[in-house]
């Protein structure tokens, strides 16, 4: 993870001393294989940065042993609730989150910060085939071809371009649905995030969809206890000033249009070369045929306003309706 782990990053001398704890910082996450590549990411930089010994905790979350749809245990926030619940008691010290699991319409413990967003890797998302498969491309699916994925942001969107496509609900880590795809019996193709791939260290062609990411897609969110000042100065050094500006306009966003779990919202904020902060959004009904858009934008330190103004543009454009049709 090259936001995590620079070249040469081995050499950087320790820069904040903490001792609380006997010397090791406690750093909780899910269990999944990705989670935990990302947490041990997370923890080998803050041993970089400072005198202190990381232990990385795998907590299992009901969204983790919930084979069935999301919706029915209330959304992504059951990939949160227990880890919320560690942090909160004093289990663990730290917790590391994608941020894109982060719900917007369901407000933080006051007790908890996000004292860090990790330097954003690659936002895309990526459609895979079979590797015995001769294609390569979606435009080489055939008609009725069946695509795999989680997200009903990608299903609305996939929709909007190849509508003669199907799209059915697909869950698991992400060797477990690579497994699912290789095996050649189900799916014609699955779309995962670039970054995970990345993450994993898994070398795959596939192809870029030209669509618009999750909110907070590729951010890592480092989250502590208010009341541990010690803690949260030692993570802000991981913080990055970019990525924390575009998660800003796209968080307000998110929570400007309180769109639930199962709400096809997307939303990407970028600093564009003249300096200026951008943040393009969508909104679709589930199927993608009907959709409403914004892009706007602003000086790089008014990302709340700038998520503000988009999801009230959205709302005048009619996002309520889209985003009230569809159930929790």
């Amino acid at each position: 993870m090259t936001a995590l782990l620079p070249a040469g990053a081995g050499a950087v001398e320790p820069v904040f001393s903490w001792s609380g704890g006997g010397g090791v910082l406690r750093l909780g996450t899910r269990t999944s294989p990705l989670a935990m590549v990302q947490a041990r990411g997370v923890a080998a930089r803050l041993e970089e940065l400072a005198s202190v010994r990381v232990e990385v905790i795998g907590i299992q979350t009901a969204g983790d042993r919930h084979r069935g749809h999301l919706g029915e245990l209330g959304g992504k926030g059951a990939f949160m609730r227990e880890i919320d619940r560690a942090l909160l008691t004093g289990r663990v010290d730290v917790a590391v989150h994608c941020l894109k699991d982060v719900p917007g319409d369901v407000p933080r413990p006051d007790g908890l910060v996000f004292a860090a967003y990790v330097e954003r890797d690659d936002t895309a998302d990526v459609m895979l085939f079979p590797m015995a498969s001769k294609v390569q491309c979606m435009a080489g699916l055939a008609p009725g071809a069946l695509v795999g994925t989680s997200a009903v942001r990608r299903r609305a969107q996939l929709g909007k371009i190849r509508p003669d496509l199907r799209v059915e609900y697909l869950r698991g880590n992400v060797n477990s649905r690579l497994g699912r795809l290789d095996a050649g019996e189900e799916f014609d193709a699955i779309v995962l995030a670039r970054a995970s791939l990345e993450r994993l260290g898994i070398d795959r062609a596939g192809e870029a969809l030209d669509i618009i990411p999750a909110v907070g897609a590729g951010v890592l969110a480092v989250d502590c206890r208010r009341v541990d000042p010690d803690i949260v100065e030692l993570v802000r050094l991981l913080d990055d000033g970019d990525t924390r500006r575009c998660v800003s306009a796209e968080r307000t966003m998110l929570h400007g249009l309180q769109g639930h779990c199962n709400s096809p919202i997307a939303g990407h904020a970028r600093l564009e070369r003249d300096g200026q902060l951008s943040l393009r959004a969508m909104v679709f009904t589930r199927d993608g045929s009907e959709f409403v858009h914004s892009h706007e934008w602003s000086p790089p330190d008014k990302g709340e306003d700038l998520g503000a103004y988009v999801a009230g543009d959205l709302l005048r454009k009619g996002a309520r309706d889209l985003i009230g049709g569809i159930p929790h």
